[in-house]
């Protein structure tokens, strides 16, 4: 095969998510939830293996979610296949993101082909044979591909076709979001939702980037790179809506980038009456219901979304849910940990949930997964109490190492140095109870940490 007929991918997955509150938090965005039995980056990277060798797959992601990616593609079982894994220690939008992924490719390859995709959209695997027919227009073309609408949809811009072009047409115009009367006459006239996946040449996207942002290939051509200096910015907005070297790719296919509830409503299987999610009906229609662990019932209601979590309850007109992302935006405004964390917070080694807590204590079940362990810390302000659930627990305490088997405890005293780890293959889950006068993740000092937190 030509080597400028070979795929590479670049899978982005850096996003924060708020459009999915509860569902989605700062430090679990949407990207890694489980909608059946894997992720949305799950899906992405199992999709980014039929088009690209493991190796030849970047996944840019923030510094806050590494943890995140390693984790599940463990899961997958394919975290020894040596993907690139770039890190940004603060997000500055999709431009900046695919040009990082691009020069790596570039440095190690010389002028080759990438897909670069959302690792928080769905999309029938029918796209990646179009994607794969595309590489000759990518040659000489930024490409993006364009979703043929199924519906007036405001939620999306839109893109206007031009002349034909080999497998596609030069794009004539970008559309922002329009009102539900302008998508009406959009679809009526044949534009293409625009969905952000894109197929680019090293050479096509480092020429037409310098000539319309040369301060980013500066920034990225440096010894050391300062990626606090980039400016934030969209490749459709800095690049695409600039250059003249731009087709699209028509994909007649289901996809959507799950961007509100009422997306995640139109993706989702209905009954007879227009409802999505397991829930008793009566007398409702054209509902959405999420709740992990309660019985719901609706009685007499139309266009709902309701979304039940352990810690937070979501209820909103079905058609304004993009609302939800002004409301994210106060919740951080007011500095609301609920903004950001679940109950259970996932952490490098495994995970934690707060099973109850008051001003003096605080209940935790902790689990630790096999082969690993946390920081070597202390607190200076909290004693902690752990009992062993299930597996073996590997205890220090001080000078002290020593195991913990199921139904065993010890006690750890403020101001003592301390470790739990897993050595065993199974998992180990502990209840942790905290007992002080203040109980925050920020009353630690750690000594010693696989993962180099500080």
């Amino acid at each position: 095969m030509n080597k400028l007929e070979e795929i590479k991918t670049i899978i982005m997955a850096g996003g924060s998510g708020t459009r999915l509150w509860p569902l989605s938090r700062t430090y679990y965005p949407k990207q890694f939830l489980k909608f059946e039995d894997k992720s949305l980056f799950q899906m992405a990277y199992l999709r980014a293996l039929k088009l690209s060798k493991p190796e030849d797959i970047v996944i840019v992601t923030n510094k806050d979610y590494e943890y995140h990616v390693i984790n599940q593609l463990e899961e997958l079982e394919c975290h020894k296949n040596n993907s690139i894994i770039l890190k940004e220690p603060v997000g500055r939008n999709t431009l900046p993101a695919i040009t990082w992924g691009m020069k790596v490719i570039s440095e190690r390859d010389g002028d080759s082909i990438s897909a670069i995709f959302s690792s928080d959209h769905v999309m029938d695997e029918k796209a990646l044979i179009d994607i794969k027919k595309s590489t000759k227009l990518a040659h000489e073309n930024l490409v993006t591909f364009g979703i043929v609408p199924t519906h007036a949809h405001t939620g999306y811009g839109y893109i206007s076709c031009g002349e034909k072009l080999l497998n596609g047409y030069i794009v004539k115009e970008f559309k922002e979001k329009p009102d539900t009367k302008t998508a009406e006459e959009y679809v009526k006239k044949g534009y293409l939702w625009n969905s952000g996946i894109f197929l680019f040449s090293s050479k096509v996207f480092f020429e037409e980037l310098k000539k319309y942002h040369p301060e980013i290939p500066k920034i990225f051509g440096r010894e050391k790179l300062d990626y606090n200096s980039l400016n934030s910015i969209s490749v459709d907005y800095g690049l695409l809506e600039k250059s003249k070297r731009i087709a699209v790719v028509p994909l007649n296919v289901k996809w959507s980038d799950l961007g509100s509830f009422k997306a995640l409503y139109d993706f989702m299987p209905h009954d007879l009456c227009g409802n999505s999610g397991a829930a008793e009906y009566i007398d409702s229609s054209d509902n959405l219901v999420y709740s992990a662990r309660k019985f719901v019932a609706l009685l007499d209601v139309n266009n709902l979304a309701i979304v039940d979590t352990p810690d937070a309850l979501l209820v909103c007109d079905k058609n304004r849910t993009e609302l939800v992302g002004e409301l994210t935006k106060r919740l951080k405004e007011n500095k609301a940990p609920i903004a950001d964390f679940h109950l259970q917070v996932h952490r490098p080694w495994g995970s934690y949930t707060e099973l109850e807590r008051s001003n003096s204590y605080k209940i935790k079940r902790v689990t630790v997964n096999p082969g690993k362990k946390l920081s070597l810390q202390l607190h200076n302000q909290r004693s902690e109490h752990w009992v062993v659930v299930s597996g073996v627990a590997d205890v220090t305490l001080g000078d002290k190492s020593f195991q913990l088997k199921s139904g065993e405890s010890t006690f750890v005293p403020p101001k003592s140095k301390h470790r739990l780890g897993n050595s065993q293959k199974d998992i180990l889950e502990i209840i942790e109870v905290q007992i002080g006068g203040y109980l925050e993740e920020d009353d630690i000092e750690r000594f010693d940490d696989d993962f180099n937190r500080v």
